[in-house]
């Protein structure tokens, strides 16, 4: 028999660092009416989630159409054998950043994991922040990781 495991809400900051520290995350959002679901590394800087895109990809059209797009950005790190780990999702607007210095100092950061021109960067706001721990349950209460591998000072 499986210990069994429960969920432990994670706060806004411990979810954020957790995203900070992931090496790639996925970006959900509408295209012709569907979900569409790209995975893409990312950076997080002054509570906006930054990615880097091709000018002809569904979601720079998406980012750059009127008053940009609300979209979905999720990032985990499971270990499926024990059956731990954490999730985080992020609601938040994609716009398209258009200050040129700014932009160019994301793409200096951000470099793209599949070759061709990824020249517009988009950046992501943290409106809504949900994340979890999966973790082993200890007698009444869920187990907690250490404070520094919680994203806690």
């Amino acid at each position: 028999m499986t210990e069994g495991r429960t969920m432990i809400p994670l706060t806004r900051r411990q979810s954020l660092a957790r995203l900070a520290a992931a090496p790639y995350g996925r970006v959900i959002f509408t295209q012709r009416a569907m979900p569409a679901v790209r995975h893409v590394n990312h950076l997080l800087r002054d509570g906006l989630i930054i990615i880097r895109s091709q000018h002809d990809a569904a979601i720079t059209a998406r980012a750059s159409a009127g008053s940009g797009a609300v979209v979905l950005f999720q990032a985990d790190d499971i270990d499926p054998a024990a059956r731990t780990g954490w999730t985080v999702t992020v609601t938040g607007l994609a716009l398209p950043v258009t200050d040129p210095d700014q932009a160019a100092a994301y793409r200096e950061r951000l470099r793209p994991w599949i070759a061709g021109s990824r020249s517009d960067i988009i950046s992501i706001t943290a409106d809504i922040v949900i994340g979890f721990e999966l973790a082993p349950v200890t007698g009444r209460e869920g187990y907690r990781l250490p404070a520094a591998r919680r994203g806690e000072p």
